[in-house]
Formats: C-alpha cells, sequence, structure tokens
C-alpha cells in the first residue's frame, strides 16, 4: 500500500515553482536588510528579472568597454573568479601571468628593454587608476628634482586638452596639481601641440596626450608634441616628460598604424597608460599603466608588505582585487597574438567605414570623427535643424540602441554630437540594420514640430495663429533648449 503524507504549506513553497512561491508577489525591502531568508531559486529569479530592464551591453554603442569573449576565456574568469590578486605568495602562477602582460605591453609600446631586461609596470583595474599612479610618480619625480635645486616645490601643474577624460581632472583635484587646459575649437578637437608646449612652465610635472580622444577618437599629435617639448627643455633645462593617455588606442594603432610614432620611440615620453577592458578586449575591470625605464618609477612609492607570507612589492591606490581580468588579459594576448589583434582591429575600422559611408549617405548629418583613430563615428545634424541630436539619442533607444547625445568642451561647446563605438562584437550587419532605425527616426523627426515648439507655449512664437513661425525667431528657441540640454549634462565624464 502506497502511504501518503500531507505537509505544511510553507514547506510546499520550497517545492513549488518559482513563479508559484509567495516570494515573486511580496515586496522586499530594498534600502534595507530583511528580517528573514529568502530561497535561492526565488533570490536569483527576482535580481535575473529586475535586471532584464537594463539595456543589451552589445547594443550600448556609448562606451568602449569590451562586452563579448570567447566561451573558453569566461570559463577560465569563473575558475578564478574566488582568487585575490594581492595574495601573490598564495598566487604565484598569476603574479607571474601580470608581470608577462607587462612585459608585452611594455614591449608592444617600444619600451628600450634588452632581451633580459625586465619592463616596469602594473596591472590596475582600468586607466583612471593607472593615470592616478602615472600622475603620482611624475610629481613626486618633479617634487624631488626642485627640492634637490632648492626650489619651491608646492605648485605644480600638468597641461592637457580640454578633451581629457573625467580621470585627468581627479587626479588635478585629489592630488592637489594644477589643471592648465587647451581649449578646443571648432573643427580642431583636440589638444594643439603648438598651444600645449606655450603652456609649460618650471612647474609643469608633464604634458598629457591622448591617443584615441574619447570626443572624436582622433589621435593627437605626440610626435609633434616631442619634437616641440625637445627643442623647449633645450632651451630651458626643465626637462618636462610626456604621458601618453592610451586608453582607447594603445591596443590599435601598434596593430594598424605601426608606422605612427606615439610611444616609447619618442624620448620625452616616460609614462603610458592603456585599458584592457577597451581595445586589450578583456571585460570591465582592467588597465594597465607602464614606465619607460625603472628610473621613472619613485622607488618611495612602492610599498612593500609581508604579512600575507612573503615580501610583496605594490604600488597601487587599491590593495584587494580580482585576479580574473589580468588571466583573461593574457588569454587574449597569447590566443590572438599580433596577427589576431591586427585582424580585430581593421574588422573594426572596416565596419567603421561602411557605417561613416551609410550615415553619409542620409545626407543629414557631418562627420567629426577621423578615419585614422580609434574605430567610432561622431557626426552632428547639418545646419540649422528644428531638431536636435538629444532627441534623435532618446528615440534611438526605442529601437534598443544606446547612442550617447553630448556638447564639445570648451571652446566648442556650441557643437553637439551623436558617437558610435565599433567594438569587436559590433557587425557590419548590425553597422546597416543601426543607419535603418537612424532614418526611422528622422523620418519620424520631419513629421513633428521640434521639441522646443512643444515645450513653448503659443504666446512664445508670437500668438500668430496659421502663420508659419518665422525660421531666425525658431533657431533662437533652439539654440536656447540645446543651451539648456548642455547645462544638464557634463560632457567630460563620457567614457
Amino acid at each position: 500500500m502506497v502511504l501518503s503524507r500531507t505537509t505544511d504549506v510553507e514547506s510546499n513553497e520550497h517545492v513549488s515553482s518559482t513563479f508559484g512561491s509567495r516570494y515573486v508577489r511580496t515586496a522586499l525591502p530594498k534600502y534595507e536588510i530583511g528580517e528573514s531568508s529568502i530561497p535561492k531559486d526565488a533570490a536569483y529569479q527576482i535580481i535575473k528579472d529586475e535586471l532584464m530592464l537594463d539595456g543589451n551591453p552589445r547594443l550600448n554603442l556609448a562606451s568602449f568597454v569590451t562586452t563579448w569573449m570567447e566561451p573558453e576565456c569566461d570559463k577560465l574568469i569563473m575558475d578564478s573568479i574566488n582568487k585575490n590578486y594581492v595574495d601573490m605568495d598564495e598566487y604565484p602562477v598569476t603574479t607571474e601571468l601580470q608581470n608577462r602582460c607587462v612585459n608585452m605591453i611594455a614591449r608592444l609600446f617600444h619600451a628600450p628593454l634588452g632581451d633580459t631586461e625586465t619592463a616596469m609596470g602594473v596591472g590596475t583595474v582600468g586607466s583612471s587608476e593607472a593615470i592616478m599612479l602615472a600622475g603620482l610618480a611624475f610629481k613626486r619625480n618633479w617634487q624631488n628634482k626642485r627640492k634637490a635645486e632648492g626650489k619651491p616645490y608646492d605648485k605644480p601643474n600638468i597641461v592637457t586638452g580640454a578633451n581629457v577624460q573625467v580621470c585627468w581632472e581627479k587626479f588635478a583635484r585629489y592630488f592637489e596639481v594644477e589643471l592648465k587646459e587647451v581649449k578646443l575649437s571648432e573643427g580642431y578637437y583636440v589638444m594643439d601641440p603648438e598651444k600645449a608646449v606655450e603652456m609649460v612652465d618650471e612647474n609643469t610635472i608633464c604634458v598629457a596626450a591622448i591617443l584615441g580622444s574619447t570626443l572624436t577618437g582622433e589621435f593627437e599629435d605626440v610626435k609633434r608634441l616631442n619634437d616641440l617639448l625637445v627643442k623647449k627643455n633645450d632651451e630651458t633645462g626643465w626637462n618636462t616628460p610626456i604621458h601618453v593617455d592610451a586608453a582607447s588606442g594603445g591596443f590599435i594603432a601598434p596593430f594598424i598604424y605601426p608606422e605612427l610614432e606615439w610611444d616609447f620611440r619618442l624620448p620625452t615620453v616616460k609614462s603610458i597608460n592603456v585599458s584592457g577592458h577597451k581595445y586589450g578586449l578583456v571585460y570591465a575591470g582592467i588597465g594597465w599603466v607602464v614606465w619607460r625605464t625603472q628610473h621613472d618609477l619613485p622607488d618611495e612609492l612602492i610599498f612593500h608588505i609581508n604579512y600575507l607570507g612573503a615580501d610583496q612589492p605594490t604600488f597601487t591606490l587599491n590593495f584587494s582585487k580580482g585576479s580574473s581580468q589580468i588571466i583573461a588579459q593574457y588569454y587574449q594576448l597569447i590566443r590572438l597574438g599580433f596577427e589576431g589583434y591586427k585582424n580585430v582591429m581593421e574588422n573594426c575600422k572596416a565596419n567603421m567605414l561602411v557605417l561613416k559611408e551609410e550615415i553619409e549617405k542620409t545626407e543629414r548629418f557631418n562627420i567629426l570623427s577621423k578615419d585614422v583613430g580609434v574605430p567610432l563615428v561622431a557626426f552632428s545634424l547639418k545646419g540649422q535643424s528644428f531638431h536636435s541630436e538629444f532627441e534623435i539619442s532618446e528615440m534611438l533607444r526605442r529601437f534598443g540602441w544606446i547612442v550617447p547625445a553630448y556638447t564639445m568642451p570648451a571652446d566648442a561647446q556650441h557643437i553637439t554630437v551623436l558617437r558610435v563605438v565599433i567594438r569587436e562584437d559590433f557587425s557590419r550587419t548590425l553597422a546597416e540594420r543601426l543607419v535603418t532605425d537612424i532614418v526611422k527616426v528622422l523620418h519620424e523627426l520631419d513629421t513633428l514640430p521640434s521639441k522646443v515648439s512643444r515645450k513653448m507655449g503659443a504666446e512664445d512664437f508670437g500668438n500668430v495663429k496659421g502663420k508659419k513661425v518665422e525660421r531666425d525667431k525658431l533657431m533662437e528657441v533652439i539654440v536656447g533648449w540645446r543651451k539648456f540640454v548642455k547645462d544638464r549634462k557634463k560632457m567630460n565624464g563620457v567614457c
């Protein structure tokens, strides 16, 4: 005879369907820890459901950060997810993999190393931390030099273009360094080397050049900057160095623009940062900074600890961090090699050119980006359009696309731009689909009054019923609207 027994309601909760349990219909506390536990499957499903409302990372065309890796690398990442990189004595192989990455990258950037010499560099959580570390090294070297000369060392400055990423502003503010910015101009959206060198004085700790501007992807002329700086250093004896922020371009230029001189081939370039999680083709969380020689990183900035089992040198702003991204970077370097990276970058450039040509065919946009640089397309509406780039950006989200709109920094803040970043996983098919959706948005906007006129009352348009508003007057309102949007959006933080 088959025996049966009853169970209480609580027990049934654990054997029934996740969506049949009470946990999916009960509001959970959002800003404080709940009093009781919930089943693991319910917790997973609740979070997974909410995350569905996020955008699709592969359709996020605002970001330079990698959104796809091979399944084999995904497995390596998960296998090492519980390793703390800072425990070097416990995980010596992981430490060795980081050292190999540093040496590969330094040699890729033509560091003057012998066959048996070891490169000076470190892995970071991204280029922001890398820039902080490089800036600290420049500041300390400058201070030591000034102290030895018996001169004041309390007013350091750094020269950059106004197009730098916000991490440079953070460095200047956090570490009390004056930021001297070279302003932009319409049609020239990178730092002018001549103007930059004019701003250099005896208190300049370095000049920061950008290999791949966040705004337009353009490479700054590091070679020209170096030549002008060498001449000024010879005249003044200041020996002002260059740091190259190659966050986006450092894994592009060596493979498809090998003749371009921007790295340690130039004598005044003392350090370079690069984002492994951008065109290094690794998920978010890895950056690198390498120095020309060991003398360019003051030993006094390196800490030595032994409470994890052995003497361990460390030069980072944080302490604990995961090992997964370092292992993933090593995977990509040995998996792809020079040939593989070159193929990926050539594909990105080819898809960028296709997208650029298709956007030009609409005859509605001006292209602001260059063919040589980071593979992206930056474009703005032609002439005095009744609609704005911000409206196009907003409407493209209905198709799933995340395409940022932003205004340029000073003195080009009257220019508004849309930008599409071409990553490894952005195919030609997606490029063609994006243009199709842009055309749909343009056609829809053509049938609508401007967003400005919808927000303004009839009184603001002259109270003339049935008569067409004069173009000049309408454009004044549109310019006012763009200024309003610009004031609400800070641009230097575009990533």
